[in-house]
């Protein structure tokens, strides 16, 4: 800590300068592009730092706790919820970050981030509001926390939004990917032929160089969101009963662990084995990364993080081996875990609440909470249909279910 003279204000130099010696392709904090509302620095954060306390203290980030990520909260205390599940990646990205000796801060906030767009139940409510959306541009979850960060969250008196970074908008934006390719069009599995209206109604969009890739921490944070899937989802199928350590065999990689730990602990009780099982995943997939970045970054050999932004492909991924195995895990949790029937019967039902209470709410804006209704009156069809999955997209799985037993004689008995 570093203090002037006596008598003057206390001036505090964060640690996260020159706490550890960062590489030079890493994202610098006191070289940061600023943010879209000009704002005086901190005097005891770095900019990065700031952003991952901001959304930390956001209304968005506290509502994940509430949000599925596979099972609806009735189901279980034990399971990952949307909070649990990013807590997880936040951990597994910095361990990514510390290694390459990236800023750990800006791939922290930009795990934290990352799912601040999801609706109540999961990736079944997303598909039931893009639904409903269709005729009015749709819905896409990246593209809503976008919209979270810089418009919905409301808490500050000089502007909306969270008033992040660039290079944390950047990242939060094309964790996956450029958005467009040369010549304007859309990329990736959600592509249109227009970007998402979350991404289009963001002013400063071309700002974040959609054509190119995002820093070497956004990389970071989005494959560890690919490592905890495959890791807590394999924890979670188990001790729910959808599937057995017998049945994981089937994948080649989780068939190996799995006689490794029978050879090295014979007789180990179910609950210990499936721990050991999944920090074994987990350690394999991020040693998998490290090692495959470090070849990568061997080869390129990047002076800056503009050179990870132009160098063409994801350089923080899995190696080509392990991409196969990774795609194996997923082919295997697809049809045993989230199209399992007792998953399926869940899904069915939080469907109906979600398309119900859109058709009420564009039908009867009024039932809205006032600060979602003030100014609705007379408002355009899509303008409407936009505050509407607004108001949606933000519930939690129980206050959506609250609002549809108040509002419909018939509703899914989910706790």
């Amino acid at each position: 800590m570093e203090v002037n003279q006596p008598g003057a204000h206390l001036i505090v130099k964060p640690l996260g300068y020159g706490a550890q010696p960062r590489a030079d392709y890493a994202s610098l904090p006191d070289e940061s592009r600023g943010r879209l509302f000009p704002e005086s620095e901190s005097r005891t954060r770095t900019p990065f730092q700031r952003d991952r306390d901001r959304i930390i203290h956001s209304t968005a980030f506290r509502r994940l706790k509430h949000k599925t990520q596979v099972f609806v909260y009735h189901e279980g205390d034990h399971f990952r919820t949307r909070l649990t599940h990013t807590i997880e990646v936040a951990q597994i990205a910095r361990s990514v970050a510390r290694a390459l000796r990236l800023d750990e801060d800006l791939a922290e906030a930009l795990a934290l981030a990352h799912d601040l767009g999801h609706t109540p139940f999961g990736h079944t409510g997303e598909d039931a509001l893009d639904e409903c959306m269709e005729p009015y541009e749709g819905f896409d979850h990246n593209a809503q926390s976008l919209r979270v960060v810089t418009r919905l969250e409301r808490r500050y008196a000089e502007f909306d939004g969270l008033n992040l970074s660039w290079e944390t908008l950047e990242g939060l934006v094309k964790h996956n990917g450029p958005l467009v390719d040369a010549s304007g069009k859309p990329l990736g599995k959600r592509a249109g032929p227009q970007l998402a209206f979350g991404f289009r109604d963001y002013p400063d969009l071309d700002a974040l160089e959609l054509t190119t890739f995002a820093s070497a921490e956004a990389q970071a944070a989005a494959i560890a969101d690919d490592i905890a899937y495959n890791a807590h989802d394999i924890d979670d199928g188990l001790r729910a009963g959808l599937f057995t350590l017998n049945d994981l065999k089937e994948v080649d990689l989780l068939r190996d662990m799995i006689g490794d730990i029978d050879r090295a602990y014979p007789g180990l009780d179910s609950h210990r084995f499936i721990h050991e099982l999944v920090r074994r995943i987990i350690t394999a997939l991020v040693e998998d990364v490290i090692g495959t970045a470090i070849r990568r970054i061997g080869s390129l050999q990047p002076a800056t993080s503009n050179d990870i932004r132009q160098c063409g492909f994801m350089l923080v991924g899995f190696s080509d081996a392990m991409a196969a195995h990774d795609k194996a895990i997923k082919g295997f949790l697809f049809p045993r875990m989230y199209r399992h029937e007792d998953v399926m019967v869940v899904r069915r039902q939080v469907d109906q609440v979600v398309r119900d209470l859109f058709d009420l709410y564009m039908k009867h804006p009024d039932r809205m909470p006032e600060e979602w209704f003030s100014g609705a009156s007379g408002m355009d069809e899509t303008l409407l249909a936009r505050r509407v999955c607004d108001f949606i997209a933000g519930m939690t799985d129980r206050y959506a279910l609250q609002l549809h037993r108040q509002w419909f004689d018939a509703s899914p008995d989910l706790g």
